[in-house]
């Protein structure tokens, strides 16, 4: 079987392009029980949207439900069997076992996928939750490439999968206090300030000179020492197949439209091993991220001092591409409708597909919504493109970002 692709849908307009840019699965969360609650997520209204483009192209969808659940949380979902069921849902990603029970009761025809968050690095855990009823195992976050043969082999029945591309966290296995403690939200509850991300200032105090501090920094006044690098195994995906491997997950339901469209055909080109991958590769080194890590996957154990993943980011956030928006149906003679994101101007404007890693064109026109030529196109406003280029519906729209690296 082939290696299966994961994507991040973190609302329905990702899962669209996920599924447009080569993902062969997306997951997505329900707003109460995922842990990325601020990502949007999805809406009752949205079921019948989400059926229609599942069956339109035939790929699986996973519902994220991996918060750690308290008394009231488990005694909520025993309400919502009904309103879950009416998801076209395959799998079900959790980390906590009470839920088995109410889900092999209630959806005995979607399998259980174990989250990352249970910490799942051994072959006798593996075997443990296979004699439960999983049928898949996310790996923590910590298992090597030796980890993963090992188990592999010890328990080949079971599907693999681990996450090979974006945010990482510094707390293990991501079981962060830090947001709950300094912003009173909860990470593990689905609602993390990113406080690892946070710009802080340290500074020494003299014991006999009370209040008197001394600064430490790493740069510009600040130290980006508790976050960590992104994670990026683009090069390594026949390795990772070669492990054991069924899966390769990408991170990233809070990020943009743009991030998912660049990272997930980008990882496709390289699992398909096109003759132009390397086209599509050299895009993740201008979507936004921090500083590139192959994570524990080649580490021989846990973060040390002498581990690559331990260390924190140099810099911030390097981003050298604008986002501004993508390309709606064609009306006719060469106009389309454009979904605004950021200002656009006709200026220095390329566009990107799931097959075109670079187009350009020197004959483009902006139009308002009443069809009057304009300089530019705002965010909130209804506008077209007029060109000869070949666009197609769900192209990305961008240009060269005038700050490319955002701290």
């Amino acid at each position: 079987m082939a290696i299966e692709l994961l994507s991040p849908a973190g609302d329905y307009e990702k899962l669209k392009t996920a599924f447009s840019y080569g993902a062969d699965a997306a997951y997505m969360g329900m707003t109460e029980f995922s842990l990325r609650r601020n990502a949007g997520n999805f809406s009752q209204e949205e079921i019948e949207k989400v059926r229609d483009l599942k069956e339109k192209t035939g790929k699986h969808l996973y519902c994220t439900m991996n918060i750690l659940f308290h008394q009231r949380d488990m005694e909520r979902i025993q309400s919502m069997a009904d309103e879950i069921r009416a998801w076209p849902f395959d799998a079900f990603i959790i980390s906590d076992i009470g839920l088995v029970p109410f889900l092999q009761r209630n959806f005995p025809d979607r399998t259980l996928h174990l989250s990352t968050q249970a910490s799942c690095l051994n072959s006798e855990s593996v075997r443990m939750y296979r004699s439960m009823g999983f049928s898949r195992v996310i790996l923590g976050r910590e298992a090597s490439l030796d980890d993963i043969r090992r188990i592999h082999d010890a328990v080949p029945e079971i599907e693999l999968e681990a996450f090979v591309h974006g945010a990482m966290c510094m707390a293990y296995s991501g079981r962060c206090l830090l947001s709950a403690h300094l912003a009173g939200r909860s990470g593990n509850q689905g609602d993390c300030s990113h406080t690892c991300r946070w710009n802080y200032r340290l500074a020494l105090e003299e014991e006999e000179r009370p209040g008197i501090y001394y600064p430490i920094s790493e740069q510009d006044g600040y130290t980006t020492i508790l976050s960590s690098k992104d994670l990026c195994m683009i090069d390594h995906v026949k390795e990772l197949e070669e492990a054991g491997l069924s899966s390769l997950k990408i991170e990233g339901r809070m990020k943009s439209i743009y991030y998912v469209a660049i990272v997930t055909r980008a990882y496709r080109k390289a699992i398909d091993g096109s003759s132009d991958a390397e086209k599509y590769r050299r895009d993740l080194f201008d979507v936004s991220h921090r500083e590139y890590t192959t994570g524990f996957f080649f580490s021989s154990g846990p973060v040390d001092a002498s581990s690559d993943v331990s260390r924190p980011t140099s810099y911030g956030y390097q981003r050298n591409y604008l986002f501004l928006g993508s390309i709606g149906k064609c009306i006719g003679d060469g106009i389309y409708e454009v979904d605004i994101r950021n200002q656009i101007r006709a200026e220095g404007l390329e566009f990107i597909g799931p097959d075109i890693p670079l187009l350009t064109a020197s004959d483009i026109t902006l139009l308002e919504g009443d069809m009057n030529e304009t300089e530019k196109l705002d965010h909130g406003r209804k506008g077209y493109i007029r060109t000869k280029a070949p666009l197609k519906e769900g192209y990305i729209i961008r240009r060269l970002s005038e700050n490319p690296l955002v701290k």
